[in-house]
């Protein structure tokens, strides 16, 4: 079973002449190692020539979480998280990785209208209410992420990557999201696909297909894979098989995918699905259709 935070990826790199975009192997995203694995996992690396992505963090156990907690309202678990993620960083010195993500934003905000049952948490301090949290607050702790993460990205040599969580409004309808990720260009985005249909699915505010095409042009990395939501929340990292219908409740890959080649065609694609799930041949058609996808006219 591939395990899905180191899960393999290609980039889709697009041909100017032939208008085509040539999938090619571009590296693993590694995440909750131990200590020998990643010895392993550096060595292997540097023989086969393959990049390094680190879905924070890359080794486990190192804070009572696996995601900092820069948003919280404590000051001393918001002091403490720059700590984790400075060492982190730090410690990330020998692995070279071509760039670091982490969950943004960490605590989420959460709409009290909407039901999160199905949203993963690791306890109840991952989450405020929005009507708990000032926009003003929010902006702030924001900035100053954004700010420290750039400057220390230029330090290290890293693309600081926010994979994007569950989103408030303060994201999705205002310009603040945009107007941080302009004035800090070194910071991208990763668009999580299943994610993004999951939030769509739930709450009634956010649209995910415009959501997408603003933000696309800013994603470092695409999480690819897909969820079935209808009364039921089924099939969680399943493969994107084109058989999948948006009808019954899957979420349209090919939507996406087109939304998001028109607005970024030098994206990293991570099959960030669970392979065990279906059969060799399903696989090999996943891959296929995802490429012919990026393909057409």
């Amino acid at each position: 079973m591939e395990r899905f935070m180191i899960g393999q990826f290609g980039r889709f790199d697009y041909n100017k002449h032939t208008r085509d975009f040539k999938p090619s192997f571009f590296g693993v995203e590694a995440c909750l190692l131990e200590e020998e694995d990643i010895k392993k996992l550096i060595d292997n690396a540097n023989r086969e020539e393959f990049n390094i992505g680190i879905h924070f963090p890359l080794r486990t156990k190192g804070w009572r979480l696996r995601d900092p907690q820069f948003l919280s309202k404590d000051d001393d678990t918001r002091e403490s998280s720059y700590k984790y993620m400075e060492n982190e960083i730090n410690f990330l010195k020998e692995v070279k990785p071509k760039y670091i993500l982490l969950h943004y934003p960490k605590p989420v905000l959460l709409d009290k209208s909407v039901d999160w049952t199905n949203w993963r948490f690791a306890n109840d301090t991952e989450y405020y209410f929005e009507d708990s949290y000032s926009y003003e607050n929010f902006s702030a702790k924001s900035e100053e992420l954004f700010k420290w993460l750039s400057d220390i990205s230029i330090e290290n040599d890293f693309i600081p990557v926010l994979e994007l969580d569950a989103l408030n409004k303060y994201i999705y309808t205002t310009d603040l999201l945009k107007t941080l990720l302009d004035k800090y260009p070194r910071i991208k985005i990763c668009l999580d696909i299943g994610r993004l249909h999951l939030q769509d699915k739930l709450d009634k505010n956010f649209n995910s297909f415009e959501f997408a095409s603003r933000f696309a042009k800013y994603a470092e990395v695409v999480h690819l894979w897909n969820i079935k939501v209808t009364d039921n929340v089924e099939y969680n990292h399943y493969p994107t098989l084109p058989d999948l219908r948006p009808e019954e409740g899957w979420g349209d890959i090919e939507k996406y995918i087109e939304i998001i080649k028109k607005e970024n065609k030098f994206c990293k694609i991570l099959f960030e699905h669970r392979s065990d799930l279906i059969s060799d041949e399903e696989l090999e058609s996943c891959y296929n259709w995802i490429s012919n996808i990026l393909n057409e006219e």
